[in-house]
């Protein structure tokens, strides 16, 4: 299934089926009234929204009405749990190698995690905000799962069943705010700022063979300024899996349903800053900063910029025929001026 979030003016929005050209959705209030309603019941509710989704592909779905990703909010405009992972380690030995210093050895069998804020998702069409430019506004294009019930001490296989969702994430950082609050050894808070979830959220079974083992094998593209900045695969240097991320989440705790877990920056092992690029043939990357920790490697410094006020990112993934899978985030960077909510 596929499925999506209506802006309505209330906090959670209106839930709605999505066909699988992401071309029609029909309203489902009468099955579920929003996605969380849905995920709490989720095993009496999904076989019902099955059959409307059936009816929705077929054409037979009674007020099926056309689908805009710009009336949409993140597929959980808020949610109970946000836990961002790191899973690509080479995203990892960069950032270690930039400064000169050693990946722990611990890195590559226990996953890094923190805990982001699940309060105010914006919508994958909504500006990202920020008061200034130099906090070091940076994109991060992932992956996430939404989960059901997770038990705690969950084992991998569990937690692999538990997972009911995939969807896009552009989870933005701060990167100038980060060191000053990671030397207070109590890791992010105001150096992540709000993230933005792609328009569609769809279930496992949609993504056919791409997943497999707990992973998206796709490229994940990314555009900057309309021009091509990453497709590295989300599939190929992931260290842990989406299964073994939520297992690592639920070690002390239970997970409720609705729980979002993400991969952290997709990443992909390639050759230096000059192979590295999509201009020079390599896969490109998905954060700025990234990019900035090759050119500390190769050059002493950094010399490409954060974004601006202006800058455009557009993060999406297509299936093998080239088709949009979860539609596309497209954000322009803006100045906050007042409250944005519904």
């Amino acid at each position: 299934m596929k499925l999506a979030t209506l802006k309505n003016g209330s906090r959670d929005g209106a839930l709605i089926l999505v066909s699988r050209d992401l071309r029609q959705c029909l309203a489902v209030a009468e099955i579920a009234p929003t996605l969380q309603a849905a995920l709490d019941d989720w095993d009496s509710i999904a076989p019902r929204l099955e059959i409307a989704y059936a009816a929705l592909n077929a054409g037979t779905a009674a007020g099926a009405q056309p689908f805009a990703a710009s009336l949409c909010h993140s597929p959980l405009p808020r949610a109970y749990q946000w836990a961002d992972g790191s899973a690509y380690i080479n995203h990892v030995e960069l950032v270690r190698k930039a400064r000169n210093a050693e990946v722990p050895a611990s890195f590559y069998t226990d996953p890094l995690m923190y805990q982001g804020g699940s309060d105010s998702f914006i919508g994958p069409r909504d500006p990202i905000f920020a008061l200034s430019e130099e906090w070091g506004i940076d994109l991060e294009a992932e992956v996430a799962v939404v989960t059901g019930d997770v038990a705690m001490g969950a084992s991998v296989a569990d937690a692999a069943n538990a997972i009911r969702l995939v969807m896009l994430v552009n989870d933005v950082s701060l990167r100038n705010l980060i060191p000053g609050e990671l030397a207070k050894g109590f890791g992010f808070f105001q150096s992540k700022a709000a993230s933005a979830f792609s328009p569609v959220a769809v279930t496992p079974d949609e993504l056919g063979a791409d997943w497999a083992d707990s992973k998206l094998h796709l490229p994940l593209l990314v555009e900057l300024n309309d021009k091509p900045f990453g497709k590295p695969n989300a599939g190929e240097d992931m260290t842990f899996n989406f299964a073994q991320l939520v297992a690592h989440a639920a070690k002390t705790r239970e997970l409720g349903a609705g729980s979002i877990v993400g991969s952290g920056t997709v990443s992909n092992k390639q050759g230096n800053l000059f192979g590295s690029s999509i201009e020079n043939g390599g896969v490109g990357y998905c954060c700025l900063a990234e990019v900035r920790m090759y050119e500390t490697i190769e050059h002493g410094a950094p010399k490409t910029a954060y974004l601006k006020f202006g800058d455009t990112v557009r993060i999406e993934m297509r299936d093998a025929a080239g088709a949009s899978i979860f539609g596309s985030i497209e954000q322009t960077v803006a100045p906050y001026a007042g409250a944005t909510r519904a």
